[in-house]
């Protein structure tokens, strides 16, 4: 079994190192992709992660799990790829121009960091448009985040970056997660919950 483990935004794929430790424990063996916002148009991006996605996988099982802007890749991503994950694993998506970005847009310093990338999470039509995923997928959001008079969201359950609402898609099952933002992808009980999907889902069906 594969893994193709997408980092977020700003990170690299060093923040997934434990999560690719807890998984290679059950058998899962990690691939890592690397992608700059800053310096990367998206669909040269996409057209790298779809390569990436083929080279590593070929006719074998494979999941994907995105943290972040990772997800945003992987959906646009899904409906180009000729065979398909068995499953996917979605870690703070931003599933709407979510609040956050929508404000950091106009901002200068964020525009050099994020480049397009940035400037798409924060566009309603683009975000709008990315299909749901069409394979079994489950997401992660975390509830860490600041609340009430001095927070952002309010009494609203947030990661400090997403609205537990901004993360969530029509139909996809999704738990919450005490975890921040930037860290969701280390916690055990996020790994130990895929591992436990992954194996149900090999498992041959009664008879």
């Amino acid at each position: 079994m594969h893994a193709i483990l997408i980092h977020g935004m700003g990170r690299t794929p060093a923040s997934m190192l434990i999560l690719a430790l807890r998984l290679r424990k059950a058998g899962i063996h990690s691939h890592f992709f690397a992608y700059s916002a800053a310096f990367e148009r998206w669909e040269s991006c996409v057209n790298r992660l779809e390569k990436c996605i083929h080279q590593h996988t070929r006719d074998e099982d494979f999941i994907i799990i995105g943290h972040s802007l990772g997800t945003v890749l992987t959906r646009d991503v899904l409906p180009r790829l000729t065979h398909k994950p068995i499953a996917c694993f979605f870690l703070a998506p931003p599933t709407k121009a979510c609040l956050a970005a929508q404000k950091l847009a106009p901002l200068r310093l964020y525009k050099l960091l994020t480049g397009e990338m940035g400037q798409l999470l924060a566009c309603p039509h683009f975000m709008d448009s990315l299909p749901t995923p069409n394979v079994p997928t489950k997401i992660y959001s975390g509830i860490n985040g600041l609340r009430g008079r001095y927070s952002p969201f309010g009494e609203q359950l947030n990661d400090g970056v997403l609205a537990v609402d901004e993360t969530l898609l029509p139909c996809v099952p999704y738990e919450t997660i005490a975890a921040v933002h930037t860290f969701i992808m280390n916690k055990k009980a996020v790994a130990e919950d895929i591992i436990k999907l992954i194996n149900t889902a090999r498992q041959p069906a009664k008879v």
